[in-house]
C-alpha cells in the first residue's frame, strides 16, 4: 500500500509541476497591458516598461508628470494628485491623475529674457516607486499630459549612525 501512495503522490507532484511549467511559458505570452482599463475619453494609458536588471530591490523609479510650455526664469510647477489604485481580481497596481491645476509660479522680474521650452512638473508628489520590470507601470493622464521617469540607485557605500 505505501508503494502505490508514494508512486501516487510523485505522479501528483510531476502533475503539478508540469502544470506550473505551462502556466509560466503561458503568462511569459500575455500582453500585460490586457488587464488594465481603457482610457476614458479625454485621457491617455500611458504605460513604462522596465527592463529586467540585477539586483532590482536597489533600485526606484520616480514618476514626473507635466507638460513642455515656454516659461520664463520663474520656478513653475503645477499642482494636482497622483493617486495609486488596484487593478480589481489582479492586484496589480496602477495610478491616475484627474487633472493638472495651474501652472503657478514665482513672481520674479525676467527682463531681456525669452521664454524656453521646459518641462514643467506636478509638484509636492515625489512619487517613487518599487522597481519591478515583472510589471509595466500604467498611468492614466489627461491626453495633453506628459509621464516621464527617472530610475534611482541606492549607494553601495552604507553608513553607520554615531550612538550619541
Amino acid at each position: 500500500m505505501s508503494m502505490s501512495m508514494n508512486k501516487f503522490k510523485l505522479f501528483n507532484f510531476l502533475f503539478f509541476c508540469m502544470g506550473v511549467v505551462a502556466f509560466n511559458a503561458n503568462a511569459a505570452s500575455l500582453d500585460p497591458k490586457v488587464p488594465y482599463p481603457a482610457a476614458e475619453p479625454g485621457q491617455a494609458r500611458q504605460v513604462i516598461h522596465l527592463p529586467a536588471v540585477p539586483m532590482e530591490e536597489n533600485l526606484k523609479v520616480q514618476l514626473m508628470v507635466g507638460k513642455t510650455l515656454k516659461v520664463d526664469c520663474n520656478q513653475h510647477a503645477f499642482g494636482g494628485e497622483i493617486k495609486e489604485h488596484t487593478l480589481e481580481g489582479w492586484g496589480y497596481p496602477y495610478y491616475s491623475i484627474k487633472a493638472l491645476n495651474g501652472p503657478m509660479a514665482t513672481l520674479m522680474a525676467c527682463p531681456d529674457q525669452e521664454p524656453t521650452e521646459k518641462f514643467v512638473q506636478l509638484r509636492g508628489n515625489d512619487f517613487l516607486l518599487d522597481y519591478n520590470s515583472r510589471l509595466p507601470i500604467v498611468v492614466y493622464t489627461p491626453a495633453d499630459v506628459e509621464v516621464k521617469y527617472r530610475i534611482w540607485q541606492a549607494g553601495y557605500k552604507v553608513e553607520e549612525a554615531v550612538k550619541e
